[in-house]
């Protein structure tokens, strides 16, 4: 009886143990192929009709990934002090396995706590807006700010200010 009993209080408190801590790396969505159906959560175009690398995020209680047809979109969303939902896990395009700036990938996704990313270069995104370019590689990453201008940090280490702030398009314009 002393066993029912004890089974009877512990269960409840192990179940609730587990759902009130951090989704374990297990159990985390993995990143899914881009495919044609993949729209931008900002501006629900098409992503592979943009070049540049691209974002992947999910939410908790949402089966299907958000979309960013930037990486600094994707940046910005996790940094928005607006955002809603609770963030499980974005996932970022790995531009050493990329193609091309036009081909970034398809299935080529880090998480992006794991990614080096080139913050500052003259590097434009799908939209027309800055980028914030990630590599798996930091050697890869150092290369690309050498050639393009930019400083490698770690996503912890990226301001807000990098992917909220207001965007001078006219001065972008100048520099192309």
């Amino acid at each position: 009886m002393k066993s029912i009993l004890a089974v009877a209080i512990v269960a409840p408190l192990i179940l609730v143990a587990g759902c009130s801590g951090d989704t374990p790396e297990a159990d985390m969505p993995q990143p899914i192929a881009l495919t044609e159906e993949a729209a931008g959560h900002y501006c629900q175009m098409v992503i592979l009709e943009h070049e540049g690398p691209k974002a992947q995020m999910y939410l908790a209680g949402m089966p299907a990934p958000l979309w960013f047809s930037q990486v600094r979109d994707g940046i910005a969303y996790l940094k928005s002090p607006e955002r809603t939902g609770e963030i499980l896990i974005l996932y970022v395009n790995d531009m050493g396995a990329a193609l091309s700036w036009d081909e970034p990938g398809i299935d080529n996704w880090i998480d992006a706590e794991s990614a080096f990313f080139v913050v500052g270069s003259d590097a434009i995104g799908g939209m027309g807006a800055p980028e914030l370019v990630p590599y798996a590689n930091e050697d890869e990453a150092r290369d690309f700010a050498e050639r393009r201008g930019g400083e490698v940090m770690r996503l912890a280490e990226i301001p807000a200010e990098a992917v909220l702030s207001p965007i001078e398009f006219s001065s972008l314009e100048e520099s192309r």
